[in-house]
């Protein structure tokens, strides 16, 4: 393993380098990503039937994605809907900005190494070119060298591909997790808006009827 590494040039250091970033992102991420972690399924539905008290909205913020999201909704309660919705947004964004977290760094490592393993095969390429006896006609050692400068590519291929799956994947768990963190602080939303009763929407409804009617026959008379 050692031999291949040497083998493969000094760009081999950046290549080791970037699969050990790309690992460390991968683990972190598996486990920064669970569904228990960030949005917790039973977690509104418990926080509804407790008291609210500075206790509960203390373990909210230390607790989960979604805990910390109806922490800021609840700490608005009663102060309007416009409050809340602010609150929840506010609290959404930062949480959505954390779940993409290393995200960036990951893609960019999956878009670079193979561009690094290409500059190490040209660069190892025009080292061999350099150092071969064309005269001799030696094909053995052309085809040795050539298999050694083709290393780097290769191995810049083995880190992006992994890389590039992972990184499809987290995206698409980061969406799914907003999905349902944008679900959830809807429910919590409705929850603390006093809902109209139909009944009063249709009084409000024959009022706007009749006051026009009544201020156009007065105009009349």
């Amino acid at each position: 393993m050692l031999e291949i590494l040497f083998a493969g040039g000094w760009l081999m250091l950046p290549l080791l380098l970037s699969s050990i970033l790309a690992l460390a992102i991968i683990l972190e991420r598996f486990w920064a990503l669970r569904i228990n972690k960030v949005a917790p399924s039973d977690l509104l539905q418990q926080t509804l039937a407790t008291p609210l008290t500075p206790e509960l909205l203390q373990k909210l913020r230390n607790g989960s994605s979604l805990g910390r999201i109806l922490a800021a909704g609840l700490s608005r309660r009663g102060q309007g809907t416009v409050r809340i919705r602010e609150a929840l947004q506010a609290a959404g964004s930062h949480e959505v900005h954390q779940l993409e977290r290393f995200l960036s760094p990951l893609g960019s490592i999956a878009a670079i190494t193979p561009l690094l393993g290409l500059l190490g095969t040209v660069v190892g390429m025009i080292d061999v070119f350099q150092q071969l006896d064309l005269s001799a006609g030696n094909a053995q050692q052309l085809a040795g060298g050539i298999s050694i400068a083709l290393i780097t590519t290769a191995a810049g291929l083995t880190i992006a591909i992994p890389a590039l799956v992972m990184h499809r994947y987290f995206l698409r768990r980061v969406s799914d997790l907003v999905v349902a963190l944008e679900e959830e602080s809807q429910k919590l939303l409705d929850r603390l808006t006093p809902q109209v009763p139909a009944e009063v929407h249709l009084q409000l409804d024959d009022d706007l009827v009749d006051k026009p009617t009544e201020s156009s026959g007065a105009a009349w008379n």
